[in-house]
């Protein structure tokens, strides 16, 4: 028995989009995308900076603010918000401001430790007595890491 025939074939890469729910998944984020960019071009810039659109959801629109200071001002600024979501399509009757803070910022790694010029010299004084080829290559090449 063989299994049913499908319109794509199902060996090799296929574009993402052409999936049907991932293509409608694609539009919508490119519409609440331009959605986002056109209403906070609206706002002061400030507050543009700290605030973004989440999603659409019938009649509510939901923000996202990165503190709850920034949410309380993006709520006084909600009759404007909304008239002009409206004049963009968006059949909107609410503004729901969620405090989603922004990703934190890893720390940054600290340097590695240098190695002293004294335990450079120790390490070459160890690779001139060793028998091994690869173990002086290996102290040779530990040594070679001290800053000149």
């Amino acid at each position: 028995m063989q299994p049913p025939s499908s319109p794509h074939p199902r060996h090799g890469p296929r574009n993402l989009a052409d999936s049907s729910s991932l293509g409608s998944l694609f539009d919508r984020t490119r519409i609440l995308a331009d959605l986002d960019q056109q209403l906070r071009r609206h706002l002061s810039p400030t507050l543009a900076e700290h605030v973004r659109l989440g999603n659409v959801r019938g009649d509510r629109i939901v923000f996202l603010a990165s503190s709850a200071a920034w949410a309380s001002r993006l709520r006084m600024e909600q009759a404007t918000v909304l008239r002009l979501a409206r004049a963009l399509g968006v059949q909107a009757r609410a503004l729901v401001v969620k405090i989603a803070p922004p990703p934190a910022v890893p720390e940054p790694t600290p340097p590695g430790r240098v190695l002293s010029a004294a335990a450079a010299s120790h390490l070459r004084a160890a690779a001139q007595v060793q028998t091994d080829p690869e173990l002086r290559k290996q102290l040779l090449a530990l040594a070679s890491l001290a800053p000149d």
